[in-house]
């Protein structure tokens, strides 16, 4: 076991000092600082666990095009009405001709993986059923990107391709939708068509999935295939407004991305709401720790983008399609513009008597903010797939009563695992602030109390990319 530092050295460890330790991960990121917008929401000071940025990842971004963003979005506008109810076999107008031009578009960025990426129509019947009044076929369009190294471990993103008007059940009036969510599904065919050329190792899932509007049927169908089968997903985001910058009030923030991020997991068990009171884990869950590791890898100069991380499940008494996903266990969030615009979204097309037009059109989308959260998920996504899994079997010791800490974990089998590293915070602070090397052991005592701070682990390879942290349960 590696000797533990004293207490006194523990307690004057600074975060700079502790960024500093992070060897091959490089200084902590800075976050953007535009010049010509006010940003001052953005911490001037990353978290301890902030990784920069590679070389490959920022060639990766650049690929990232605002024209097929744009593309995309108009494309799938022009289909008329995306509505789940709409016509499934019309070749221009209704939610079928949208669907089968998705399957083309994905299937050709396929054709480029060399045969690592795979399309399918996940299809199913939803007998009536709230905001469905007859059997309808409900289709997810999915390529899924198998990983070359660690292929059973699986990260999903999804945005949603029909669309609705004020009335949830008319089905043949025109829904562009616009931002509500050509952009999100915009924002996935171009992960699938930048990251298809290349070799992730581990698998990730592209979703465009139907339903949504009336009741997220598509992502429960396909979050219970994934459980069904007993799929081994490591996060799940969903991508659902993402097209503007503007809100109701004229005012823009172009920087700022959304990311919904719950506490108590939806899943929780007794026993686990049980432990979870007794430690003071509720801002500790899987989502919570995938929230953070968010900001640690996307909001850096790469992308110029500040993760506002809210601390909900979703928007006030509002869902998304990331919710049947936490339901069953997986970690899930929601990318969300920074301030939704209401007159140009669930709206019919109109100009009222003062000359204001509602609708959700593309000429009130910012495709270059749209671009951004691009990146965001980019980065997110490409470093979940290459860095180590996050430590499984992570436990604090609680044999013995005593004022240092003891943690145990499972070593990952990666071929190219390097070590682990121990993270704390104050019990008040958001975010990790101390970051100390353990090596490559499985075992480790810090002279800090485990009754003043939270502890993580996390895994570190030899290119130097961290995973997301786990959170420690105890063991007697």
């Amino acid at each position: 076991m590696r000797p533990s530092p004293t207490r006194r050295t523990v307690l004057t460890t600074t975060a700079a000092t502790s960024a500093a330790a992070l060897g091959a991960a490089g200084p902590a990121a800075a976050a953007p600082q535009p010049p010509t917008e006010d940003h001052s929401s953005t911490d001037p000071h990353p978290p301890a666990t902030a990784q920069r940025p590679t070389r490959e990842l920022r060639a990766l971004l650049r690929e990232i095009d605002p024209a097929r963003i744009e593309a995309t979005t108009r494309k799938l506008v022009s289909f008329g009405t995306r509505h789940t109810l709409s016509a499934q076999d019309d070749p221009v107008r209704g939610i079928g001709a949208a669907r089968d031009w998705l399957a083309a578009e994905l299937r050709s960025y396929a054709a480029a993986s060399g045969g690592r990426m795979t399309v399918e129509l996940q299809s199913y019947v939803q007998e009536p059923a709230p905001r469905i009044p007859a059997p309808t076929r409900i289709t997810n369009v999915i390529a899924t990107l198998r990983g070359a190294v660690t292929p059973d471990r699986v990260y999903v993103v999804s945005g949603h391709y029909d669309s609705r008007v004020t009335d949830v059940m008319d089905a043949t009036s025109d829904a562009p939708g616009a931002d509500d969510d050509a952009s999100g599904v915009a924002v996935v065919l171009e992960l699938a068509r930048v990251l298809a050329k290349r070799r992730p190792a581990s698998t990730i899932v592209f979703a465009a999935v139907a339903g949504e509007e009336q009741g997220l049927y598509g992502s429960a169908y396909m979050a219970q295939q994934l459980k069904s089968v007993g799929a081994d997903v490591q996060a799940m985001f969903t991508n659902d407004i993402v097209g503007s910058s503007t809100a109701d009030d004229g005012t823009r923030d172009p920087y700022t991305v959304r990311l919904f991020a719950e506490g108590v997991p939806s899943s929780e068990t007794p026993e686990q709401a049980a432990i979870r009171r007794s430690v003071g884990g509720e801002n500790d869950s899987p989502t919570r720790q995938l929230a953070r590791f968010v900001k640690d890898v996307a909001e850096n100069d790469a992308t110029a983008a500040h993760i506002r991380i809210v601390y909900r499940r979703d928007r006030y008494r509002r869902g998304g399609d990331h919710i049947p996903f936490l339901e069953r266990g997986y970690p899930a969030a929601r990318f969300t513009e920074p301030a939704e615009d209401f007159a140009h979204q669930h709206q019919d097309v109109r100009v009222d008597d003062t000359g204001k037009q509602y609708g959700d059109l593309p000429e009130f989308c910012d495709f270059a903010y749209t671009t951004r959260v691009a990146k965001v998920n980019a980065a997110t996504l490409w470093t979940l797939s290459q860095a180590p899994d996050t430590p499984t079997g992570t436990r604090i010791l609680t044999t013995d009563l005593t004022n240092s800490t003891h943690l145990v974990w499972t070593r990952g089998p990666e071929p190219d695992l390097a070590g682990y590293e121990i993270v704390w915070r104050e019990t008040t602070s958001p975010n990790w602030t101390h970051v100390l090397p353990a090596g490559d052991v499985t075992t480790h005592e810090i002279d800090l109390s485990k009754d003043n701070v939270f502890f993580g682990v996390r895994a570190v390879n030899r290119a130097g990319l961290r995973s997301p942290v786990a959170f420690p349960a105890p063991q007697s």
